[in-house]
């Protein structure tokens, strides 16, 4: 029986990190679940829930380092931020525990049935500055406190870190972040609160291609504009041409080619738009990846990483293997990244999506690359197959994070095609499905991870399945 009691703090030695950024500390011979630690660390935490002798704690303290964390953040926002978490690892050793992670992941949910092949990770190609686009979100740092424009604070829903030289996107954003703080200061301009719905500024999105450094400037405000200083007290208007005027006389490495007003008025927090308005330019840009020409507008999807998702495909790519001759299905599409870069060796290539600006822009992204062999289906992967007449040679799936629905995954297993190739953004709902996957005959042949996002939590996978 334990002799750990819930609400007492303890210390321990953390013996493994788990995903997502977890690790189990031991302590008095019991193994604890507490989240934000290494292995190797020497820990503080305070023993917060037990459960059917699963005991889980949360951190209070790092009394001694890992023997992995061997260089110092290179972020000033670093342990402020809830971005970054693994800055104290070298690149090599984040790589290595990323890895580790997955295969644990993997191995526990086939549990010995068979061999595969796990061929490791591939790193992204720019470890700093890999960002093509970026939310931030206007606050205050404390309650009342001054305007800021950044990032939540970690583990806060409501404090916003004023970013000033985030270092995973390129300088241009740190510049335009400064400049749009500054002059809504000047103008004295409110937020909107969450809780009250009161306000006007909330969020500031920048997108930025790697290929061409074209950048989309959007500030999306409510309705309810409000101008606060002693001395100012002007229109909307005006304060929108003096913010067009000033972005576009930054020193900036890229250029500027559109920058837009979005106006939202939901309650939820979320980042969109009622209207969107073009206060210059336009409002697209286009980013090549693998050959293939896309048109990202300000909401539109696209994998954040644009060199890092070159890597991406060409594993998914590798793992499809042959495709002459083949109707593909890609399920769970997007913007149809996938789906355009199989067809030109396809016969045939249906994506399947159940947003809809994703599928106009699948659409939109197939007829720019004059490829006539794609079709995209709006719909509920659940429903829509129930109504395909095409019978698929392979099968792609690259499902939201919570995975794939047990009913779609049953429909899609009765197809019965002899290779499945899955693209996970989270390996434990990867291995949840694998278990059914497993059980009803399909096997993991290879596995191979790519770091999308260097010193996050994250990492996809991609898996290649043979039906036995």
């Amino acid at each position: 029986m334990s002799t750990l009691k819930k609400g007492l703090d303890y210390e321990g030695k953390v013996i493994k990190s788990i995903y997502p950024n977890k690790g189990i500390v031991e302590c008095e011979g019991e193994k604890i679940a507490v989240k934000n630690v290494l292995e190797g660390q020497k820990v503080s935490f305070r023993l917060s829930k037990v459960r059917n002798g699963r005991h889980e704690g949360k951190l209070i303290d790092v009394i001694e380092r890992s023997p992995i964390e061997t260089q110092e953040p290179f972020c000033p926002h670093f342990e402020f931020c809830g971005g970054c978490t693994y800055q104290r690892l070298s690149y090599e050793d984040l790589l290595n525990m990323k890895a580790d992670q997955v295969k644990t992941i993997l191995d526990e949910a086939i549990n010995g049935q068979y061999d595969y092949e796990f061929m490791g990770i591939a790193a992204s190609p720019n470890e700093k500055a890999y960002r093509n686009k970026m939310e931030f979100s206007f606050g205050d740092s404390c309650k009342d406190g001054e305007l800021t424009l950044g990032l939540h604070k970690a583990g806060s829903f409501y404090d916003i870190l004023q970013i000033t030289d985030c270092k995973i996107t390129n300088d241009d954003y740190n510049i335009i972040v400064r400049f749009t703080i500054e002059l809504c200061r000047e103008w004295g301009l409110t937020y909107c609160h969450k809780m009250s719905h009161e306000g006007y500024l909330r969020h500031l999105l920048i997108r930025r291609a790697a290929t061409t450094g074209e950048i989309l400037v959007n500030i999306v405000t409510t309705s309810q504009w409000a101008s606060k200083t002693k001395e100012i007290l002007d229109d909307e208007e005006h304060f929108l041409k003096e913010y067009t005027d000033g972005l576009l006389a930054l020193n900036l490495n890229g250029s500027i080619v559109g920058i837009l007003h979005s106006i939202n008025d939901d309650p939820a927090d979320a980042v969109k738009a009622d209207k969107t308005l073009i206060l210059h330019g336009k409002d697209f840009f286009f980013e090549e990846i693998l050959g293939q020409i896309f048109k990202i507008t300000t909401f539109s999807f696209f994998q954040t990483n644009s060199f890092g998702a070159e890597v991406l495909y060409k594993i998914v790519r590798d793992f499809v293997g042959d495709t002459k001759d083949k109707d593909v299905f890609d399920l769970y599409s997007g913007t149809g990244t996938i789906a355009q870069i199989l067809a030109p060796v396809a016969k045939s290539v249906t994506g399947v999506e159940i947003v809809p600006e994703a599928v106009e822009s699948a659409k939109m992204n197939a007829a720019l690359n004059l490829l006539s062999n794609c079709e995209f289906i709006c719909g509920d992967v659940l429903k829509v197959l129930d109504d395909l007449k095409t019978k698929p040679d392979l099968i792609v799936l690259d499902p939201p994070r919570e995975g794939i629905h047990p009913k779609a995954l049953t429909k899609i297993i009765n197809y019965g095609v002899d290779t499945i190739v899955y693209v996970s953004c989270k390996p434990t709902s990867l291995a949840r499905d694998l278990e059914m996957l497993n059980a009803n005959g399909y096997r993991v042949v290879k596995a191979k991870c790519c770091d999308m996002f260097p010193w996050t939590v994250h990492v996809e996978t991609v898996v290649q399945l043979k039906r036995s």
